[in-house]
């Protein structure tokens, strides 16, 4: 009798979870694939397609919470009418700003989000992890982040760095821009994505540009490193998957959820390459980590 009642209990706790994919990249699949492993087996998921979210519409109206993976699925999903919760990972601060977080909390719906940026303290932790001496971080920013400026100030004065700082309007030149702040600037800190700035046909200028100053490129992903940034922080897919994991089963035991969440778990990347260039002494990744991991636990 007690062994059945247990398997009523059991029963009642588990719960399906609809997963919505922006596309059917290894990206979003990785976050998918981690999202699963952190459940375990207690609770069905169902992944879908966004393609394919017409077909899907059974699979969504019986989900305990729907998990939305990208902006193109957290705002396709969010147009849609009815209450079952959203939970929107892997989307940027801009996006839940502008449009997300509206769309979201549509009729009073329950929602929370995981965003894909770093927080801006990190990425000053990391500077002054890896380069304890600098004094003084270049920023340039566009028409669409320019009112993170007084945010990134903030930051600066928080880690006693100076901020130096120009932005874009119609009549800068970008390479011209990025000079005037490396005339005063020690590092160039790329703290999030900003196609006036950063594209597939400014990357080579601007990474060129910090060379000739031999001045260090920090950056917002993985990627960036890969291209010439000497250092960068990030969250990989799995590490979101995880925490989405996590959030989940808060939510499945209390039936809430925070509105908002940082990644938590993240990564350090450093480009030997540039850093034997520049001539500039770095610590190891591992280092770096468990250095920023340390510093986010005195904030």
């Amino acid at each position: 009798m007690a062994f059945a009642l247990f398997l009523l209990a059991g029963n009642a706790c588990a719960a399906t979870i609809a997963v919505v994919l922006s596309d059917n990249t290894p990206f979003y699949q990785e976050t998918a694939d981690a999202i699963e492993s952190g459940l375990g087996r207690d609770h069905t998921i169902v992944r879908i397609q966004v393609s394919h979210l017409g077909q899907s519409e059974s699979a969504l109206n019986n989900a305990r919470i729907i998990v939305t993976i990208g902006v193109k699925a957290s705002s396709n999903v969010a147009q849609r009418r009815g209450r079952t919760p959203i939970l929107a990972v892997m989307v940027p601060r801009s996006w839940h700003e502008e449009v997300g977080k509206s769309l979201l909390s549509e009729g009073g719906r329950m929602n929370g989000t995981i965003f894909i940026d770093q927080p801006l303290s990190r990425q000053f932790h990391l500077i002054k992890s890896a380069l304890p001496s600098v004094t003084k971080v270049g920023v340039v920013l566009g028409k669409e982040t320019v009112g993170r400026l007084a945010e990134l100030d903030r930051q600066a004065k928080a880690h006693r760095v100076n901020l130096v700082s120009a932005s874009l309007d119609s009549n800068s030149r970008l390479v011209e821009t990025i000079e005037r702040v490396l005339d005063e600037a020690e590092v160039l800190l790329l703290a999030f994505p900003d196609a006036e700035v950063l594209s597939r046909t400014t990357a080579q200028s601007v990474f060129m540009t910090s060379y000739r100053f031999r001045d260090p490129v920090v950056g917002y992903s993985q990627s960036l490193s890969r291209a010439g940034a000497l250092l960068a922080v990030y969250s990989t897919p799995a590490q979101i998957g995880r925490q989405t994991s996590e959030v989940l089963s808060s939510y499945l035991d209390r039936d809430k959820m925070s509105a908002v969440h940082w990644p938590q778990y993240f990564s350090v990347s450093v480009n030997e390459h540039v850093a034997r260039s520049l001539d500039i002494m770095v610590p190891s990744e591992q280092v770096l980590l468990k250095r920023v991991q340390d510093a986010e636990s005195h904030d």
